[in-house]
């Protein structure tokens, strides 16, 4: 099972925890949806901003997330000579 979340309300005039928690889950502007795995961790999230968000009950798992890679080294690592 997944939750679908979207942003329904600005987070701008919010305190600071709220607008980490919409942020923690995935959400950056109004009106963003995500799909989400069904935990109690994400229940929790819901609950303490769930004036700012709506959710529904979908079925189906939520995508996995992808990490993210680290900056490419550049292909000269040499100092620049002067």
């Amino acid at each position: 099972m997944a939750l679908k979340v979207k942003l329904v309300r600005s987070v701008s005039g919010r305190p600071h925890d709220q607008k980490e928690t919409v942020a923690g889950l995935g959400l950056k502007k109004m009106n963003d949806e995500r799909l989400l795995k069904d935990t109690q961790p994400i229940r929790g999230m819901i609950a303490k901003v769930s004036h700012l968000v709506s959710f529904e009950v979908v079925e189906g798992e939520a995508p996995l997330r992808q990490r993210r890679k680290g900056k490419k080294p550049k292909a000269d690592s040499k100092a620049k000579e002067v």
